[in-house]
């Protein structure tokens, strides 16, 4: 019997794109030309803010601090660090072998950032 390949953090992530590249108001990468190898450059945004993005090959996603600390806590990732050694208390970066789906994070994640109406 084979044994299927786990999809790559990078594939998982361009499918989530994929399924954001179509509502309305959420900038996907490469809607926004000349923001290459800048911070937030591949990360899914509406009205400019970052609410998804890949980093160090894992999902990061914006939410209230008290739901990443309940998924913290559930040991389902930790808080993200962006590389100054500040953590950052309303961003999870979910931990690759969780079981939590990636699209419902970051729909969780867009209605936490996106601006009211």
């Amino acid at each position: 019997m084979e044994r299927r390949r786990a999809v790559s953090p990078e594939k998982r992530y361009e499918q989530l794109v994929a399924q954001f590249e179509e509502v309305d108001g959420v900038t996907v990468p490469g809607d926004a030309p000349g923001q290459e190898g800048k911070f937030g450059a591949a990360a899914l945004k509406v009205g400019g803010k970052i609410f998804a993005m890949l980093a160090q090959s894992r999902l990061v996603v914006k939410l209230p601090r008290a739901r990443v600390d309940e998924l913290v806590d559930a040991g389902q990732g930790e808080r993200f660090d962006p590389g100054h050694g500040r953590l950052m208390h309303e961003w999870l970066s979910l931990d690759p072998d969780s079981e939590l789906a990636w699209d419902e994070l970051a729909r969780e994640a867009l209605h936490f950032v996106k601006p009211a109406q």
